[in-house]
């Protein structure tokens, strides 16, 4: 490891977590022992530490005190995951309409944060320093997996405007103490595009992060401009927040030369799964317990695909007990050859909003319109919104090799998916604007599936 990143790695970092009172290298060294234990080993962890969490909002979380006493749910009596179907999922209504009643009267230093969600409809929660230690432990140990480290040369490519909120001048020399360099993924126009090449290629940084589609994106263009990325001996490419798509994956390594890892989580779930370099997608598992359940709410085998539903073990000051993502997945009971015991995510497939409703009532993966307009000639962007299941918006950027006559071979084949009585709306349009997050969406659903 160069000294200038072991300097970072062993003590500037965590002088800067001791300050904030986190703590996350020593969570971070526990999980670098725990990620080989056996299974029943960590199953043990897990179950004490659950019984803890419901323990502790039993005691001091009003919210749960009046629930569990309601259900007569004594939180002691607790032996493993399969006891927290006794209690009801917790969603996003729930969470704005009790707020306040989920804060811990022991709460340490809660912070404020909020998520756009699919619907436009900010949710707004809360985050302790326990949670917080953990989740940047769980990231830091992802981190190392792929032969990287906290300070080595970083470029960070993101949207959200918590992060871009905070580049005052004490953030600007941390920052550049670390050797991480943001850039804001909410404008991705061509001169921007430029720009960050340009930054990218004077920077040479060992990792990348960011969404896939901001990376695949700025490949593109790169691509198309014959700039060169492959050049830079960057080591990996951290992407995360969006659904990882092959097309992307494949841009991605070809243009960085390097390979794609791919991170599955949220701001309101927490850090949940990880890509090794041996192609798992790690489970956090000694902070998250996740359970994929049907339309029903009925909990799923592994291998069946069903609703992410996440209980954070590590949010005893607002705690996520049962939480609904609104992400489709499937669990997986195969070992990863890298040795980690770390259970494994066979498939991330997307949020529920990225699927589509056909007007006989099949629902079908977003792909299923994808592969239509991605790889015709002269698309530069799309995206699919359905509106009802009787109308669905097609909006394409092109440019001089788009054959017009594709137009009506896109429409045929929406509706023969949708339904011939669909209203297919292809339409050209000269930009397409990001979330207000900074992400990218192909599709967007508001016909709940």
């Amino acid at each position: 490891m160069k000294l200038r990143t072991r300097l970072v790695s062993d003590l500037l970092f965590p002088l800067q977590e001791r300050i904030k009172k986190h703590t996350t290298v020593a969570v971070r060294q526990e999980m670098e022992a725990s990620q080989y234990w056996p299974l029943e080993r960590i199953e043990d962890l897990r179950v004490k530490r659950l019984r803890d969490l419901l323990t502790h909002a039993s005691d001091h979380v009003p919210h749960y005190r009046d629930l569990f006493k309601r259900l007569a749910f004594d939180p002691q009596g607790v032996g493993g995951i399969g006891d927290l179907q006794r209690l009801p999922f917790l969603t996003k209504a729930d969470i704005r309409a009790n707020t306040d009643a989920m804060k811990s009267d022991q709460a340490q230093g809660l912070a404020r944060f909020n998520t756009g969600g699919s619907s436009g409809e900010p949710l707004v929660f809360f985050i302790g320093r326990e949670r917080v230690s953990h989740d940047v432990a769980a990231k830091w140990r992802a981190t190392r997996w792929w032969g990287v480290d906290i300070g080595d040369p970083e470029i960070v490519l993101w949207g959200s405007p918590i992060e871009l909120s905070s580049q005052d001048r004490i953030r600007h020399w941390r920052d550049a103490l670390m050797r991480t360099q943001l850039l804001p993924a909410f404008e991705m126009s061509a001169e921007k595009v430029a720009g960050f090449i340009d930054v990218i290629r004077r920077t040479r940084p060992a990792m990348l992060f960011g969404y896939p589609s901001a990376f695949a994106h700025i490949a593109r263009h790169a691509e198309a401009h014959g700039i060169r990325l492959d050049d830079l001996g960057i080591q990996v490419a951290f992407v995360t927040s969006e659904r990882l798509y092959d097309h992307q994956r494949e841009l991605i390594e070809r243009l960085f030369n390097c390979p794609v890892a791919n991170g599955y989580g949220g701001r309101d779930a927490g850090f949940i799964a990880h890509q090794c370099p041996s192609g798992g997608m790690h489970l956090t598992h000694e902070d998250v317990m996740v359970e994929i359940v049907d339309a029903q709410g009925r909990v799923l085998p592994h291998g069946e695909s069903g609703e992410i539903v996440v209980t954070h073990l590590a949010t005893r000051d607002f705690p996520f007990i049962r939480y609904r993502t609104g992400d489709v997945g499937t669990l997986d009971d195969r070992p990863c050859s890298c040795g980690r015991t770390l259970p494994l995510l066979k498939e991330i497939q997307g949020r529920s909003t990225d699927f589509l409703v056909a007007q006989d009532g099949t629902v079908m993966h977003g792909l299923s319109l994808i592969y239509i307009v991605r790889d015709l000639a002269g698309v530069k962007q799309f995206k699919i919104v359905q509106e009802s299941l009787d109308r669905t918006d097609i909006l394409l950027v092109t440019d001089e090799r788009f054959d017009r006559a594709n137009l009506a071979a896109i429409e045929r084949g929406a509706k023969a998916r949708l339904g011939q009585g669909v209203s297919v709306n292809v339409q050209l349009v000269g930009d397409i604007a990001p979330e207000k997050s900074g992400k990218y969406r192909y599709v967007v659903s508001k016909v709940p599936s």
